[in-house]
């Protein structure tokens, strides 16, 4: 049977990225001095503005301000005329202390014993459609998005300007990937180059250098700007938001998302700190050869610090009982938020590094909930077992 499947990414020029890039870059600077902090920074960005609110519990000293401007001049909004640019937007900053009802629950003497900062169910998904284990598709789109922020980074392309996106279609035969069906970029760019010499440029440096070309056939469809010019992006084009690219973050939506997201929140909120971990334990079901794909869903209520229920699904493709790997996962591995924020070193100022491209796969390849040291262990258990 023949099916197809799309996923999107999006380039730190992207309004939203822009948001959860300021968010997650507040969230390292207040974890760098205060790593007891509690931090739920929400960001809006518009034409000219920054905006940000939410709640941080802190005795760290932070220039909110001094970080967006850095954070949005490392982005490539530095050159004014273009209606949004780190020396000239206009920053407000709306934050306030947690609330203490949360607070009463997510801190208490004994820490292991820490709740859940809030009710939620997190999923965590992993195929053996690629090497990180991710599904191809977002894999795809994020490999273009980082090639075409490098192009216009390494003056390869100068007339590139920071926002971008890309789509990539995927052909499946028999839930195999096939082929590369359609790929779109869309790029904003000075009006210095034309429309044919701009999608001839992204087609040979951007989309035959970023995807293999063993997916590539006389038939895969690119599409580069398709509505035409792209003068105006970034927050002078559209409104950005923090968390409103949530399915760029995690699967592509190849899996199924509980709908909390992650930027500018600190690790006692389970909708970061347990969607790391649905990874972490479906990543290493899949690498340990206990099935071909794996969701994990985790659900937690406020206060609580165990999970309250837990679903494993291998879709049919486990090599042992699904009751065996989910046993497997209880009996080896701690869950409860404060054991979570331990096991991943949750508590360092790591998050900038995943606020764009993705916060599992290749791009987070070296981050502790990406590792498959779970798969060799449940493997030696399995021989001695057997022995």
């Amino acid at each position: 049977m023949t099916t197809y499947f799309t996923s999107e990414s999006v380039t730190k020029g992207h309004p939203d990225k822009v948001c959860d890039q300021i968010a997650d870059a507040i969230l390292d600077a207040v974890l760098a001095d205060d790593p007891k902090a509690h931090v739920a920074c929400e960001v809006t960005a518009i034409t000219d503005a920054v905006h940000i609110f939410g709640e941080i519990t802190t005795r760290a000293h932070v220039d909110y301000e001094a970080i967006a401007r850095k954070t949005i001049r490392a982005i490539g909004y530095t050159e004014p005329g273009h209606g949004f640019d780190a020396a000239t937007c206009r920053i407000a900053v709306d934050l306030h202390e947690q609330s203490p009802d949360i607070n009463m629950g997510v801190c208490r003497e004994e820490e292991d014993d820490s709740g859940a900062g809030d009710q939620g169910m997190m999923f965590g998904y992993a195929c053996r459609e690629t090497e990180s284990l991710m599904p191809l598709p977002i894999e795809l789109a994020h490999a273009l998005t980082k090639r075409l922020a490098y192009v216009r980074e390494m003056c390869i392309l100068p007339e590139l300007l920071p926002d971008g996106k890309a789509q990539v279609t995927v052909q499946y035969e028999d839930g195999v990937p096939a082929r590369i069906d359609t790929v779109v970029v869309s790029t904003q760019h000075m009006d210095t180059i034309s429309e044919s010499e701009l999608r001839d440029a992204v087609i040979d440096e951007v989309i035959l250098k970023a995807l293999p070309a063993r997916l590539l056939d006389g038939s895969t469809r690119m599409l580069v700007n398709p509505t035409g010019r792209f003068l105006v992006g970034g927050p002078a084009g559209d409104s950005g938001l923090t968390g409103r690219k949530l399915i760029a973050d995690t699967y592509g939506g190849y899996a199924r998302h509980g709908g909390g997201a992650f930027s500018g929140k600190d690790p006692s909120k389970v909708d970061r700190s347990a969607a790391y971990m649905a990874r972490y334990l479906a990543k290493n079901a899949v690498a340990a050869g206990f099935a071909e794909r794996c969701e994990v869903q985790l659900s937690y209520v406020i206060g609580v610090a165990q999970p309250v229920s837990m679903l494993v699904d291998t879709f049919g493709t486990e090599t042992i009982p699904v009751e065996k790997i989910r046993a497997l996962m209880l009996g080896t591995v701690d869950m409860r938020p404060a054991a979570i924020i331990r096991r991943f070193g949750l508590l360092a100022p790591i998050y900038g590094r995943v606020s764009c491209y993705g916060h599992f796969g290749s791009n987070a390849e070296d981050m502790p909930w990406e590792q498959t040291d779970l798969a060799k262990l449940w493997i030696e258990q399995g021989k001695k077992h057997c022995a």
